[in-house]
């Protein structure tokens, strides 16, 4: 019985050991505006800066700049350039402040998002662009792989430590 809790519990301790953070994923370092700027214009573009090249997943890559009324500001198709992220931008209208939202697929597969904020201190004479078309299922939306392999593994793992410890635990009598 005690090899069988043995087996059991360093079993478990791989199988938790094994299931840590991935430190992989690419963090955001830096964009064009900065964070917290204030601008008396709006910006072309808006260029986000990462610490490893960002993947160029076809339509999943996104920026969105969103304004203080909750209108829509880019303009065009996003494009990966190494380690930068960027996104055309209307000219904007009202004063206040723009969030930036991004969603990027990391150089390790998983995908990244965080918002970055701006001000527009002057109101400009720009006109907001149609709400972004995903084109995704929300069946898609969390990204990222599903939780039932890593499941499914754990029991299989379990089962296995399970029946080797009642095998070795055997007495030959």
């Amino acid at each position: 019985m005690k090899r069988l809790l043995a087996i059991t519990a360093l079993t478990l301790a791989t199988l938790l050991g094994a299931a840590g953070p991935a430190f992989a994923h690419n963090t955001l370092v830096g964009s064009d505006p900065a964070e917290g700027a204030q601008l008396s214009t709006g910006p072309a573009e808006v260029r986000l800066t990462f610490d490893q090249p960002v993947r160029a997943g076809e339509g999943y890559n996104t920026i969105t700049v969103v304004g203080p009324d909750g209108t829509f500001w880019t303009d065009g198709e996003v494009r990966v350039e190494g380690t930068e992220v960027v996104a055309p931008v209307r000219p904007l209208g009202p004063a206040g402040d723009y969030t930036v939202g991004y969603r990027v697929l990391s150089n390790d597969g998983h995908p990244v998002s965080g918002k970055r904020g701006f001000t527009l201190t002057e109101a400009g004479t720009g006109t907001p662009a149609p709400p972004p078309d995903t084109g995704r299922g929300e069946s898609e939306s969390s990204g990222g792989m599903p939780i039932w392999p890593w499941i499914a593994g754990a029991v299989v793992l379990v089962a296995l430590g399970l029946v080797l410890a009642l095998r070795l635990g055997r007495s030959s009598d």
